[in-house]
């Protein structure tokens, strides 16, 4: 694009046209520094034009840019109009400054979304303030307004910049121009005039809002955005290893098309299980990167597709970590998905509410002993998440072997869990090659790259048993359960069914008189209490004739009320607690002063015979949830003792465990088949269930309808009674310690002053 140097008229050899720029283009696509490069070095006299500033050095408004652009064009200066301008509503009063004496010309700074916006968030003292995560909102929602200028505008030049290359170009040429020079007039560069927003700009976020005072050039944005997740493909920009970078306010690093986050809302990429995980060893631990980087991009391949719909994030600090740059360009070579594998730079601990990123679980390089010690992420990951991963991290493990991982589910109360959205972390240990920390090995990096290898495979498998759980993995349909044909009941598993229930109903279930027809219609909380099975709900089959070992039980209308409950709690008054794994809620029929259930959320786990390996998550936070709400009654009232465990062939569909004081102190335990359903092999301590689990994927289930019409015998002495009321006396008064077996592996769980039962 030469400038037009024809002979001039006689006269105009010293004084060409006056010209207005107006320059078109995103925030971070440059404006600002082309019109400094251009002053700098341009003999022709600019006048840059910015609303950011033109109020004495604050934001003002367009009818005083438009003033000013008037003023210095009468004292033939030539002017930037130095706004984002990017609808042709936005140009049109600047267009109208040309006259026989000014050209209005247009510089498009169309450059790739993803560059544009990776500027706006790294910058600091931008003019406008327009930088950090709210950047990306505002980036996104103007480039889907983006109209691009056409010569019937009343331009008499447009130059389209889409590279670098292009930008540097129009720099050489205004730059060029002297006082008197002119411009060929016409449409310069534009490689797509059907083009209005670049490719990709297509999926939506969840709305987030944006500060009114976000950025004063706007075009008149609304404080209410839609941002998008950008996609760009633009083969002329190349950022480092090929992958793009974006940083919110934490940071972030992501291929292109991968997801771009916006802080400040409720914003979320999109709902895919994710977990952020810090590189393992190569900070404290001293492990050699080129090594580590290999392992992981190794173990990441491995899992990625295993995973399914689910996301690994690397996370650090710092923009010029080493990790990330070897791990990308690894991963790139090995052509790893970018929408299921990225880096990000930013703090582990502040993704979702800094980065905008939200990982719903996180990996902390953790020590041997799984203390808040130390620094690093360790510390900062026990400082973020409070006292409660502290406590949670106890009731799983006391230490950790290198190579090792231990999933702790996060307690609500934990500011992690609500205001980062990270519902579990998981402890990973890795090698050490530090010979100031313990278990140093001393650059045996033969042992140590198989410890690493071991690390990584036990922190994906963790990840991988959550989101397994949490039911993000499953595509199967759900087993057809057939409806009991010989009516509803009247009452499970201690919830009330009152959709299916009138008073007569409850009268009659909480009459002492039983007779047969009770015994068999009123369900099972007269007849057993909670969970005991009635002929009539079994098929011939039993649990365990399958070969999958799943459970072929035809659940009766009223037996559905605890799944109801478990999938729909919010419209239930009388749970407890609710979180994203389980329902907490009281048994309605109470077999001792504290009686729980703890149900999880997941659908196809009707019972114990439905679970396998995969649940073993699940389990243990089943089982956490029960250890904190006991230890929740054993602070106000610490005579109690509590066991926790599961019924072997239960009533009702949906697996749930039970947390019951073992005062057995109840007017509702009026039956033998009460007292056996608690205590004997009927009912599998939880503790033994999750080992059981743990060594051969599946529990070994004691499903003999005799144990229930077994003699009574008292849980602690075991002497045998004759009858209820007699039992019931003894055990308020018998103080005799419990069986071994229960007092081993903690299956009762009592307050600290109860350690040593006595007899």
């Amino acid at each position: 694009m030469d400038i037009d140097d024809a002979p001039k008229p006689k006269g105009e050899e010293t004084k060409g046209k006056q010209i207005v720029v107006i320059l078109v283009g995103a925030p971070g696509s440059g404006k600002s520094t082309f019109c400094e490069q251009v002053m700098g070095s341009s003999t022709r006299p600019w006048v840059r034009i910015c609303q950011d500033t033109i109020g004495n050095g604050k934001a003002g408004t367009k009818a005083q840019c438009l003033k000013s652009a008037a003023s210095a064009l009468k004292d033939g200066k030539s002017v930037f109009i130095d706004r984002c301008n990017l609808d042709r509503e936005q140009r049109a009063e600047f267009v109208k400054l040309s006259d026989p004496n000014a050209d209005v010309h247009a510089i498009v700074l169309d450059l790739p979304a993803m560059l544009c916006i990776s500027r706006s968030v790294k910058r600091s003292g931008h003019e406008g303030k327009l930088q950090g995560g709210k950047a990306a909102a505002v980036v996104n929602r103007m480039l889907q307004k983006k109209e691009l200028p056409k010569l019937s505008e009343g331009f008499t030049r447009i130059t389209f910049c889409q590279n670098e290359s292009d930008v540097q170009a129009a720099l050489n040429t205004y730059s060029a121009l002297g006082p008197s020079d002119t411009l060929p007039n016409g449409s310069f560069g534009q490689k797509n005039p059907d083009a209005k927003i670049q490719p990709g700009i297509m999926r939506f976020f969840k709305k987030a809002e944006v500060p009114a005072n976000a950025v004063s050039d706007a075009n008149s944005i609304q404080s209410s955005v839609s941002p998008q997740i950008i996609e760009e493909k633009d083969p002329s920009y190349k950022g480092p290893d090929n992958i793009s970078s974006f940083s919110g306010n934490a940071g972030m690093e992501l291929k292109e098309g991968e997801n771009l986050a916006v802080s400040g809302g409720d914003v979320s990429l999109n709902d895919a299980p994710t977990l952020a995980f810090p590189s393992i060893s190569t900070s404290d631990f001293q492990f050699n990167l080129e090594r580590a980087s290999d392992i992981i991009v190794e173990k990441v391949e491995e899992y990625v597709n295993k995973l399914g719909n689910a996301r690994l994030v690397l996370v650090d600090l710092s923009h010029r970590s080493k990790i990330l740059s070897l791990v990308k360009t690894k991963a790139a070579q090995k052509n790893i998905d970018s929408n299921k594998f990225f880096t990000f730079v930013g703090d582990i601990t502040q993704l979702y509410s800094e980065g905008g990123l939200r990982c719903n679980v996180i990996a902390n390089a953790a020590n041997w002993r799984l203390k808040p010690r130390g620094g690093g992420v360790n510390a900062a990951i026990f400082n973020a998440a409070g006292p409660a991963l502290e406590v949670a991290t106890k009731e799983q493990a006391i230490s950790l072997h290198p190579g090792k991982a231990v999933v702790v589910p996060l307690p609500s109360t934990s500011p992690l869990f609500s205001r980062q959205k990270v519902t579990h972390v998981i402890h990973v240990l890795g090698p050490n090659m530090n010979q100031q920390r313990p278990n140093c090995l001393n650059n045996d990096y033969i042992k140590g790259c198989q410890i690493l290898g071991d690390a990584y495979t036990s922190l994906f498998e963790g990840f991988a048993s959550i989101i397994r759980t949490q039911g993000k993995l499953a595509q199967g349909s759900n087993e057809n359960l057939e409806s009991n044909p010989s009516g509803p009941q009247e009452d499970i598993e201690g919830v009330s069914t009152k959709h299916s229930l009138n008073n007569d109903q409850k009268s009659k279930r909480d009459s002492e008189h039983d007779n047969d027809r009770s015994k068999r219609c009123k369900g099972l909380q007269d007849e057993v209490g909670t969970d005991i099975p009635d002929s009539r709900t079994r098929k011939v089959d039993k649990y365990n004739d399958k070969i999958d070992g799943s459970m072929t039980k035809a659940w009766g209308s009223w037996a559905q009320a605890l799944y109801d409950i478990a999938m729909h709690p919010e419209s239930h008054k009388d749970v407890l607690e609710i979180s994203d794994d389980v329902v907490v809620l009281n048994d309605l029929y109470p077999k001792a002063k504290r009686h729980l259930l703890v149900v999880p959320r997941s659908e196809g786990l009707n019972c114990l015979a439905d679970v396998r390996k995969e649940h073993l998550q699940l389990l243990r936070t089943m089982h956490d949830v029960g250890l904190k709400w006991a230890e929740k009654f054993l602070q106000e009232d610490a005579s109690l003792i509590f066991r926790l465990g599961y019924h072997s062939a239960p009533s009702m569909r949906q697996l749930h465990i039970h947390v019951i004081s073992q005062d057995f102190d109840s007017k509702h335990l009026k039956k033998k088949k009460h007292w056996n359903s608690f205590n004997t092999a009927f009912f599998l301590n939880s503790v033994d269930v999750i080992e059981e689990v743990s060594n051969h994927g599946r529990a070994t289930l004691r499903d003999d309808e005799s144990l229930l019409s077994m003699e009574l015998r008292c849980h602690r002495c075991r002497s045998a009674h004759p009858n209820i009321p007699r039992l019931k006396s003894h055990i308020s008064n018998c103080r005799a310690p419990f069986p071994p077996s229960l007092l081993q592996n903690f299956c009762l769980v009592l307050a600290p002053c109860n350690a040593v039962i006595d007899p």
